[in-house]
């Protein structure tokens, strides 16, 4: 199993008041430099919020959500700085209750 670590906020404050992919753009030109590989995901709708565990950090957070997921749990420390409004917290997948870190419920475009 790995540990993964998350901000979580509504989609309308990631996605539209926050220049969240100017960050990501950023980071990203910064880990091709290191040669190092992704370890940070954009999940609009995040699935692993139905499971039973993650039942009161869903009710703190405005709906539809968005998360930012890694494994680096430095990463998500520094976007909670930059980000100030925005709930953290990890998870461990898969498990019985959170098969597919990653997964999202928005619909497929």
């Amino acid at each position: 199993m790995q540990t993964y670590y998350y901000v979580l906020a509504s989609q309308h404050f990631l996605l539209e008041e926050e220049p969240l992919d100017e960050v990501l753009r950023e980071r990203v030109r910064n880990y091709q430099e290191q040669e190092k590989e992704i370890d940070f995901w954009l999940i609009k709708q995040p699935a692993f919020l139905e499971a039973p565990e993650m039942a009161e950090t869903k009710a703190r957070c405005p709906q539809p959500a968005a998360a930012i997921v890694s494994t680096n749990p430095q990463f998500i420390t520094w976007l909670q700085l930059r980000l100030e409004y925005v709930l953290t917290g990890e998870f461990q997948a898969p498990s019985s209750t959170i098969s597919d870190p990653l997964a999202s419920l928005a619909p497929a475009l």
